[in-house]
């Protein structure tokens, strides 16, 4: 077995304990919110009758309830809220937003390639409308439209950048543009880095929790009744009356039509149990870089950097240029358990630092000022799935895989077509039509998907060379993935 970069380049313990030593368990994106807008939402007392009840505020949600006034303008839309809007996955991710609908290409041409060329339109037209709702709409979450840069490094993943570039160039798409070793350290400064493919309109940055609490001051803006602190019981559907009723501690809701958006948090349909599993990802954020900091690494063109590893590191400039850095472990608790003791894990935030200054080593002295996790709703097919239940008066859409920046909002649309009974490019997809095998109950699951981590990790030891597991889990169209 062979050793990665980070492990052949591992910085002093010194420089880690010194860049983490001021490091507060906190995220960055909602502390960095404008006062006043966070919380301060009732809690559901009593009942309320509604056209389309929307359980869960974060993107899902709220994309699905704007969407629905625009469209229905005359439309009652109620949204309930376990917590506070925005305050899980849709507050704390890295704000990579991203045209695929696929979890990339590859994915893509190995599920649904009679599809793809719709789905990549889709995609971009879906993106395309992202960036153009903060003038549309009047709101702000620091949209970028930067794109996403994929740096090799290791040898291996050199052969993997160039095959991505010739396919992007056999479709014809110019936008996407090989870098190699002194082109791509020219762009951003890194030692490790050995080529790089630069997709130049495909990804946008954005300050996620912005976009949410922007989306719920919009929805309410357009008649929509947001309710927090209101965890959802149950869901019931009585066979005479057509309706729908959300159930929560306090109150319900009555309605012709529901919509859950509960993402990574156990589905309150039946069906959708095992569906996906929670994976926790886990984010450092730096202090601002200053001027002779910014000018030691490059990076004036502010894309999204991904590696190219299994376990893979995603990291981006904020607006006021603090570096984030995240991804590489992803953790699978026993028993799909989403805990809020889950989010700390001091080796994790030790080895993201320690990957940090070999990625960037002429930073050295930077320390960290924020860490915190968040869980991941991971499918098998590395992207959401679609359906509806309870005789058409349910829709739901979940297991997004890391990917729900950018597609919650075209899953919204998915939901609201499908519950209109809409036969249109959207619905006839496939990706819309078949669901997803499930992940298997325990203890098979935490078998399963601990073997594929450990084999993911052997293969970015190994060369990239999938092992015998992970080349039949390929052939089965299953996967683990964060």
């Amino acid at each position: 077995m062979g050793t990665t970069v980070f492990e052949r380049r591992r910085p002093p313990a010194s420089v880690v304990e010194h860049a983490l030593k001021p490091t507060a368990q906190a995220v960055f994106w909602l502390e960095d919110l404008p006062e006043g807008a966070v919380g301060g939402r009732p809690k559901l007392m009593g009942a309320k009758v509604a056209d389309l009840v929307v359980v869960g505020g974060g993107y899902t949600g709220l994309w699905t309830a704007v969407l629905a006034k625009r469209r229905n303008p005359g439309a009652h839309v109620v949204l309930v809220e376990a917590k506070s809007v925005g305050w899980a996955a849709s507050g704390r991710n890295g704000g990579f937003c991203e045209a695929s609908l696929t979890h990339g290409h590859e994915n893509g041409m190995a599920r649904w390639p009679d599809d793809l060329p719709l789905l990549n339109r889709l995609g971009l037209g879906n993106l395309d409308a992202i960036e153009a709702s903060e003038a549309e709409l009047g709101m702000d979450f620091h949209f970028e439209r930067t794109g996403a840069l994929a740096p090799a490094i290791e040898e291996h993943q050199v052969e993997w950048l160039r095959e991505m570039h010739a396919d992007a160039v056999a479709e014809g798409d110019d936008s996407v543009v090989f870098l190699d070793e002194r082109e791509v350290q020219a762009s951003v400064a890194s030692p490790t880095y050995l080529a790089g493919v630069w997709e130049k309109r495909t990804n946008g940055m954005l300050h996620p929790a912005r976009l949410a609490s922007e989306l719920a001051r919009v929805a309410e803006e357009l008649g929509v009744e947001i309710f927090e602190h209101s965890p959802v019981k149950r869901i019931d559907t009585p066979g005479s009356t057509g309706a729908v009723s959300v159930i929560t501690e306090g109150g319900r809701v009555e309605a012709a039509h529901a919509v859950l958006g509960t993402n990574v948090f156990p589905s309150l349909l039946k069906r959708n149990r095992l569906m996906t599993v929670p994976v926790y990802d886990y984010v450092l954020m730096t202090e601002p870089l200053t001027e002779q900091q910014l000018d030691s690494i490059g990076w004036r063109d502010r894309q999204g950097i991904g590696d190219m590893a299994n376990q893979f590191h995603y990291y981006r400039l904020s607006k006021d240029n603090r570096i984030l850095f995240g991804g590489y472990d992803a953790i699978y608790h026993y028993g799909r358990r989403v805990r809020s003791g889950y989010e700390r894990r001091p080796e994790t935030w030790a080895k993201l630092a320690s990957h940090f200054f070999t990625t960037f080593p002429q930073l050295e002295g930077l320390q960290f000022s924020h860490q915190w996790a968040g869980a991941i709703d991971t499918s098998t097919q590395f992207t959401a799935f679609f359906g509806t239940a309870r005789d058409h008066r349910v829709a739901y859409a979940a297991g997004f895989t890391g990917l729900g920046v950018g597609s919650t909002r075209f899953a919204a649309e998915v939901m609201l077509d499908l519950l209109e009974r809409r036969d249109n490019e959207r619905t006839q997809l496939e990706m819309v039509r078949k669901r997803p095998l499930p992940f298997p109950p325990e203890p098979a699951a935490a078998i399963g998907i601990n073997a594929t981590r450990w084999s993911l990790d052997r293969a970015d030891h190994n060369g990239g060379r999938r092992n015998l597991l992970l080349k039949t889990l390929d052939a089965l169209g299953l996967g683990f993935d964060s």
